[in-house]
């Protein structure tokens, strides 16, 4: 989890900030005497540290300065309520990373802490450019299968072990691979991902073991093979239930040996690549039923974990949301600052289907598509707000449920009558027929 120090002689102000950042999941610690700051970053690691520009005895700039000396990867956003160019500009110099002035809109300061971390993680990413783990929150969530996550891939990391790793798709089962590889002792060498199920059957033997030039028509060249790139490192094989079952003899076959032979050569070539495979599918079923091979399934499942669909981890899921709003800020180049309340409500909802690879292709979009401050109904596809699931699907099914999903989709719009009569697909009159018929009474008449 995420830990954010908050430094303001303002107790009240203070009080207001912690409960907002807590809300949104963060770990947050206070102080009120900017003098007990120094003891505090030696204590412990703060990702990023809020403190205010002015207070009595220290100030924001000499607390800036003594933060970056004794914790120089920590993240200092200065707060003030004495707005200036020339202030702004020293802070930065002395680097800060931002500067923010009272008061300030809740989306706002998200944004800039959201903002903050993601430049620890791409300034990390310089540092170690030979790790190819791509920045992402999904190890940083509160849930119990975040933290079971996490725990899983600190324990089987530095091991030998072949892993296994289930889920459905979309829920960032190549991040897992990949972060399993950076926290190993074969970090620095290669991870090489495979699509298992986009190799044709008549080149998977070239594909996984290499060729040489003029072993087969269209072989103009000596080509090396999967197993030998990823020597010394890691083999992901995506989808490894889609392997036909001669390329899983072959696979069984490398795995006990060690060795490969390009296709069209008599040298043997020995490899030592440890093998992290996924899938969606379920591989004990498919080897009971005599598609998947029983020996190489065990030798792929020394280890197992699986990962969790997006709408079993709720508790992350405003985690998710908030920083692929970043990301795709600063991929964008934009600057929305978060959500409406019903937009983020409905979001809430949704059963994400797609997992993280939806959620993040819906935030992208609205993000593009937005302009204006907050993400509205109208930057998300009918599809999300509508539900996919027929029990909970916002149509007016008969009189029996009617009056019950009327009263929900009122309670998610915050009782606005366009946007609750746009969910439902029914005009502004029906709605208010419907509202009569029914005797709902709202608390809100737009």
């Amino acid at each position: 989890m995420t830990n954010i120090l908050i430094v303001d002689d303002d107790v009240t102000f203070c009080l207001m900030l912690k409960k907002l950042l807590e809300k949104h999941h963060y770990q947050i610690t206070t102080v009120f005497f900017p003098e007990e700051v120094k003891r505090m970053v030696r204590k412990q690691f703060f990702e990023v540290v809020l403190t205010d520009l002015r207070m009595p005895g220290v100030s924001g700039m000499e607390l800036l300065r003594l933060i970056k000396f004794e914790s120089p990867e920590t993240q200092v956003i200065v707060m003030t309520g004495y707005a200036d160019i020339t202030t702004a500009v020293q802070s930065i110099k002395q680097g800060a990373f931002n500067y923010i002035p009272k008061p300030f809109q809740p989306e706002e300061v998200l944004n800039l802490i959201a903002e903050a971390l993601e430049d620890t993680l791409k300034k990390r990413k310089v540092k170690n450019p030979k790790s190819e783990i791509k920045p992402n929150n999904f190890m940083d969530g509160i849930s119990e299968g975040a933290v079971r996550l996490k725990e899983y891939i600190r324990l089987v990391a530095p091991t030998q072990l072949s892993v296994l790793i289930t889920g459905e798709s979309g829920t960032g089962k190549e991040y897992i691979a990949r972060s399993i590889h950076v926290l190993s002792d074969s970090a620095e060498k290669p991870f090489i991902a495979v699509d298992c199920g986009a190799i044709p059957s008549e080149l998977v033997a070239s594909e996984f073991f290499g060729h040489v030039k003029g072993s087969f028509t269209g072989a103009i060249a000596d080509k090396v093979g999967h197993f030998e790139a990823a020597n010394g490192g890691t083999l992901f094989l995506d989808e490894v239930g889609n392997l036909s079952y001669s390329t899983q003899i072959q696979l069984l076959r490398t795995l006990q040996e060690r060795l490969i032979k390009p296709v069209g050569s008599s040298r043997e070539i020995p490899v030592d690549v440890r093998i992290i495979a996924a899938t969606n599918d379920d591989l004990q079923l498919a080897q009971e039923q005599g598609n998947f091979r029983e020996d190489l399934y065990h030798r792929l499942n020394e280890f197992q974990i699986h990962v969790p669909p997006l709408r079993e981890r709720k508790d992350d899921l405003l985690l998710f949301i908030h920083y692929f709003l970043a990301q795709s800020n600063a991929e964008l180049k934009k600057s929305i600052l978060g959500f409406e309340p019903d937009v983020e409500a409905i979001l809430m909802s949704y059963h994400w289907p797609g997992n993280l690879r939806e959620l993040k292709n819906v935030v992208k979009r609205a993000t593009l598509l937005a302009s204006q401050n907050l993400i509205s109904l109208n930057e998300i596809p009918s599809g999300i707000y509508l539900n996919q699931k027929k029990e909970d699907q916002f149509l007016l099914f008969n009189e029996q449920n009617e009056s019950k999903l009327i009263q929900k989709v009122l309670e998610i719009t915050g009782y606005n009558k366009s946007k609750t009569a746009r969910l439902l697909r029914i005009d502004r009159k029906t709605l208010y027929n419907k509202l009569k018929l029914y005797n709902i009474v709202g608390t809100n008449q737009k």
